[in-house]
C-alpha cells in the first residue's frame, strides 16, 4: 500500500470511529449531550482529529443521524445491487424508492434522531435545523443512487422524485412524533404504516 493510500485509509478509519462514537454516546444517554473531549476519548482520537473531520458538534450529530437514516439508501442498494444498471422510467424509479422505504424500519430511525436532538422544544431552532439537514443529506445521496441506477433518465427526474418522497417522509415524521411521542410500540408502528401509505398514494399520482 502506498503512503497516500495509508493516509486515506487512516483518515477514513478516524472519521468512521468518530461517527460510531457519536452514535454510541447518543444511544447511551438518549440525547446528543456530549463534549468534544468525551467524543474524542470514545473514538480514541485527538480533539484536533475530530475538528479535522467535522466543523462542530452539530455537524457530527447531523452526520451521525444521517448515517442512521442512510439505512434507506442501504436498502435501496441491497435491493438492486444484483441487477444491472439499465434504462428506467419515472414509474419504475418510484416503485424502487417506495420499496426501500417500506423495507426500512423508519420509525426506529426517526425515534433515534428525535431523541438525539432532545425533541423539538420551543425557542431552540437547532434540533429542527439538524433534523432538516439530516433529511436533506439523505435525499441527495438517494437521488444520486437512483440516477446511477437509471442512466437513461434525466437525473432531474430522480432528484424531483426523491425530493417529493423524502420531504413527505419528513412531514409525516413530524405528525407521527406528535401523535406517538416517538414511541415504537405496535400502535405507533401501525400509525406509521398508514401515514406512509397515505404519502405514497398522494405522490404516486404524479408518477
Amino acid at each position: 500500500m502506498q503512503p497516500t493510500d495509508r493516509r486515506a485509509a487512516l483518515k477514513a478509519r478516524h472519521r468512521r470511529a468518530i461517527i460510531d462514537a457519536a452514535t454510541a454516546l447518543i444511544s447511551e444517554s438518549g440525547a446528543a449531550r456530549f463534549s468534544v473531549d468525551q467524543l474524542a476519548a470514545r473514538a480514541d482520537v485527538s480533539r484536533r482529529t475530530v475538528f479535522n473531520h467535522f466543523s462542530s458538534i452539530d455537524d457530527i450529530v447531523t452526520t451521525a443521524c444521517t448515517d442512521v437514516l442512510g439505512v434507506v439508501v442501504d436498502n435501496f442498494r441491497a435491493a438492486f445491487s444484483a441487477s444491472p444498471v439499465e434504462p428506467g422510467n419515472r414509474a419504475s424509479m418510484f416503485e424502487a424508492v417506495t420499496a426501500a422505504l417500506r423495507a426500512t424500519d423508519v420509525p426506529s430511525v426517526i425515534a433515534f434522531i428525535w431523541q438525539a436532538l432532545g425533541g423539538f422544544g420551543p425557542g431552540d431552532p437547532r434540533p429542527q435545523q439538524i433534523f432538516q439537514a439530516t433529511f436533506s443529506r439523505t435525499t441527495d445521496e438517494l437521488a444520486r443512487e437512483l440516477a446511477e441506477r437509471n442512466a437513461a433518465e434525466d437525473s432531474l427526474d430522480a432528484e424531483l422524485l426523491v425530493s417529493s418522497l423524502m420531504h413527505g417522509v419528513e412531514v409525516i415524521a413530524h405528525r407521527w412524533i406528535t401523535e406517538t411521542g416517538a414511541a415504537t410500540d405496535d400502535a405507533a408502528l401501525a400509525l406509521w404504516g398508514r401515514l406512509l401509505d397515505r404519502l405514497i398514494d398522494n405522490v404516486r399520482t404524479g408518477y
